[in-house]
């Protein structure tokens, strides 16, 4: 069962807002860096820990990179984006298109719904003209 959103620790709420105060999604490695700079450190296990614990309460979302890297974000940040596999360029979306679906009410009702991810994987135009020559469809 998942736990009441506010009842979160004091690490989880200094992780939540890193995020919060960052533009982009940040990595694990990326948020450990940022808090032993400001003075906040934790380690780095705890930071994963952590994470996983605000995903699970849906607070956090994270998007796994075709090289295995795990990027986080505020679920408030409604963020999409096409991902190149070979070079790992990602491009944001404009919209979400998943905000136009609806879940059937027979099934909202079995299930609360924290957030969504929404990924797209292929080759960006730069790695089409360079490889090109390597792809033979």
């Amino acid at each position: 069962m998942i736990q009441n959103k506010a009842e979160i620790t004091v690490r989880q709420k200094l992780l939540l807002q890193e995020l919060k105060n960052c533009d982009d999604e940040l990595s694990g490695q990326d948020l450990h860096r940022q808090l032993h700079e400001s003075k906040h450190s934790m380690g780095l296990a705890t930071v994963y820990r952590n994470l996983q614990l605000l995903v699970k309460k849906g607070m956090v979302r994270s998007r796994h990179l075709p090289t295995g890297e795990v990027l986080y974000s505020p679920v408030e940040r409604d963020i999409h984006h096409l991902t190149c596999v070979n070079c790992g360029e990602t491009t944001l979306l404009e919209k979400c298109p998943v905000n136009t679906m609806h879940i059937p009410p027979e099934t909202s009702k079995r299930f609360e719904l924290l957030f969504h991810t929404l990924e797209f994987f292929g080759l960006c135009e730069d790695c089409l003209k360079k490889d090109n020559k390597e792809y033979k469809y």
